[in-house]
């Protein structure tokens, strides 16, 4: 059963990823900080250079790759979930120093993070 649990958050915290870095980056919603429209205007927003975005972004999409690939191939889901996790925190951090945004904004990281503890927990 809970072998199951964890595969099912590695599948959902990967799909989110690919989701904001593929399909939507430069879409506008209402978590990006301050009035970003796009994910590069969030990353100026936190006062990171416009090549952490794709640093940020390829490493998130190798992170989910290993995710899934960690389905069959366990031994990467420890090192991947912890990255992932790293990640996360420091997601939620920069949205929580954007002192002009709601608290709100920082749940989709923060979701993620402890999708990644209980992947790390029980996995």
């Amino acid at each position: 059963m809970m072998d199951t649990v964890v595969v099912a958050l590695q599948i959902v915290i990967a799909l989110v990823i690919f989701a904001v870095w593929i399909f939507r980056p430069s879409l506008n919603t209402n978590y990006r900080a301050g009035n970003a429209q796009n994910i590069f205007e969030e990353f100026a927003v936190y006062g990171l250079p416009k090549w952490s975005v794709y640093a940020i972004g390829a490493t998130k999409l190798t992170l989910a790759f290993m995710l899934v690939i960690g389905i069959w191939y366990t031994q990467l889901v420890q090192f991947a979930v912890i990255a992932m996790g790293i990640l996360m925190a420091g997601a939620v951090i920069c949205h929580l120093k954007t002192k002009e945004d709601p608290l709100s904004r920082a749940i989709p990281a923060s979701l993620m993070l402890a999708m990644c503890a209980l992947v790390l927990y029980f996995g």
